[in-house]
């Protein structure tokens, strides 16, 4: 396969600094030409516009995760061109609300749900009719509420331990056809965008240390891409260091 031709699609791209741009800069520098896509056009174009500007290849397709023509056209644009070849592709999408059961209206569940979990099926069955029989890498996102309920996000628990078993579920179903699935679980906090908001300030060297590297994530999901078939990754869960689990 052409270097040119190798394709990476990344759904759930927001700000600049967060994870969905860090594997798009992450996977541009190896060569891919990648598609950066999300909800939010403007915050999509500022991420292809500075890999374009380092010297990758990028385009913006705006996508909503729940909905299914959006998901299908999402793949139809990737593949559009001839001789163009899907081999990568991140379902980095969330919507981490909090809310108790009692007073969570019925459309507040669904909605998590169908971000988190209906919209990775979507994902995973397009990636599938696309890559496939060629193969590649399909990997998601996860988080610690992967594993365990937590009080006050029970609908971002529910959603993102579905979301988890339909990944294994996917691993098992088609790693004899050549498609190798992931599920990367982010245990803590993430020095980002998102925190730094919420700070109002950039962060001390001690508030860095306990959050977890964009950077290092990057690396984490490219070495997932890098594995041959003779020693294939499931599951990686990430931490740093200072984290107590």
């Amino acid at each position: 396969m052409s270097e040119q031709n190798r394709t990476a699609v990344v759904l759930g791209v927001g700000a600049e600094q967060g994870l969905g741009a860090a594997l798009c800069h992450r996977f541009a520098a190896e060569g891919h030409h990648v598609i950066v896509s999300g909800r939010s056009p403007s915050k999509l174009d500022l991420v292809t516009d500075a890999i374009l500007a380092d010297g990758g290849i990028a385009e913006s397709v705006r996508c909503d995760a729940s909905l299914e023509a959006d998901m299908v056209a999402l793949f139809d644009r990737t593949l559009a061109i001839p001789g163009r070849r899907l081999d990568l592709a991140v379902y980095n999408v969330g919507n981490n609300v909090p809310g108790t059961i009692r007073d969570m209206t019925a459309a507040e569940f669904e909605s998590a749900w169908r971000v988190l979990c209906f919209g990775g099926f979507l994902f995973g069955r397009e990636v599938t009719r696309r890559m496939l029989p060629a193969g590649g890498t399909l990997i998601f996102t996860g988080a610690s509420a992967s594993l365990r309920g937590r009080a006050g996000f029970g609908a971002f628990n529910s959603g993102k331990s579905a979301l988890r078993i339909l990944a294994q579920a996917m691993a098992k179903e088609y790693a004899t056809e050549g498609l190798h699935v992931g599920h990367v679980i982010i245990d803590g906090g993430i020095a980002g965008q998102r925190h730094l908001d919420r700070l109002g300030r950039p962060f001390t060297a001690e508030e860095k240390a306990r959050l977890v590297s964009l950077d290092g994530l990057a690396e984490a999901y490219w070495q997932l891409y890098r594995q041959p078939p003779e020693a294939w990754t499931f599951e990686l869960d990430i931490r740093t260091a200072l984290e107590n689990w």
